[in-house]
């Protein structure tokens, strides 16, 4: 039996493609795995911030109309970019294990950490998540905007287009360049995206009754990793409750402890990050992520929301 993984063409989409590949083929021996390479909206537009281009699902929109035609029986995307809701008759199989979901802070020589970083300086990042949160603890930062992939944006950094840049740690220690990491940030400093360093996988669901789709599930759901899963459908919780996209400063992350409970902090904030609404909460189920989404809405999130919305329909 022959499946094709279905995935976006960046370094790190084909590393994540090529590990659900390997693992694929170690459950059941004898299948043949390739790789189907799509271009997607977010890949073709790369001169304009990301919260400009508007909409939802900017990387996978046309991994999953492959899916749905046929083309692919298998999707590997990272989860930070895949909406809350899915197409009819697709849905999400399996959330791997995750990898550090934490930022990081790359440096030119002199500025090892984000604390060194002085009034005036240039921080390169596309995400109004990291921009938020960072303009928040130092506003007098100047802010460029970066687009690219990895390679691009630490050649940019290279090239002293700016003084500093801000990426997924994850991403960096995949790909092999994590000595180029000054600094890890801590969470409290910048709070990850929704589902950062955890990888899924996407399936047709309204097929699987077929033997092929039904075994392709089948085989797909092994590589779900609970404690990473249980996390990251808490963080996907919170942003659905709040209809968040690229265009809304929006942060979570939800850890499971050793007795089964689950701790999530999150967080809203204004572009600039003069406004930032945070939230902690805990509990035993996926639910404490629509809990803590309700909460910060009671304490001023939903008119950060409701701003950021307003101006983008003008």
């Amino acid at each position: 039996m022959e499946i094709t993984i279905g995935t976006r063409g960046s370094k790190l989409a084909l590393w994540q493609a090529q590990w659900v590949k390997g693992q694929l083929e170690q459950i059941a021996q004898g299948i043949a795995v390739n790789l189907r390479i799509i271009k997607t909206t977010g890949d073709k537009i790369l001169d304009v911030p990301l919260s400009k281009v508007g909409g939802k699902g900017l990387f996978v929109k046309e991994i999953e109309e492959s899916l749905l035609r046929g083309e692919s029986d298998i999707a590997v995307h990272s989860m930070k970019d895949v909406p809350t809701d899915f197409p009819d008759g697709l849905h999400l199989v399996a959330i791997c294990q995750r990898e550090d979901p934490r930022d990081a802070f790359v440096g030119r020589q002199g500025i090892g950490s984000f604390d060194a970083m002085p009034d005036g300086a240039v921080l390169g990042t596309s995400s109004l998540r990291r921009s938020c949160q960072l303009l928040n603890l130092k506003p007098n930062l100047k802010i460029m905007q970066l687009r690219g992939n990895l390679d691009t944006r630490l050649r940019k950094l290279d090239e002293g287009l700016c003084d500093a840049i801000i990426l997924a740690a994850a991403g960096m220690k995949r790909l092999g360049v994590q000595a180029r990491i000054t600094e890890i940030l801590p969470v409290d400093i910048s709070l990850p995206a929704i589902g950062q360093g955890a990888v899924g996988i996407e399936c047709r669901s309204d097929n699987a009754s077929q033997s092929k789709d039904k075994l392709i599930n089948s085989l797909a759901a092994r590589l779900n990793h609970k404690a990473t899963a249980v996390c990251v459908r808490a963080e996907r919780a919170f942003l659905k409750r709040l209809e968040g996209g690229c265009q809304v400063p929006i942060a979570a992350y939800a850890t499971l402890d050793p007795g089964g409970k689950l701790h999530i902090a999150g967080l809203v904030g204004s572009v600039d990050g003069k406004v930032m609404i945070r939230g902690f909460m805990e509990g035993d189920s996926e639910s404490i992520g629509v809990a803590l989404a309700d909460d910060l809405i009671r304490r001023g999130a939903g008119d950060i929301l409701r701003e950021v919305y307003e101006n983008n329909k003008g």
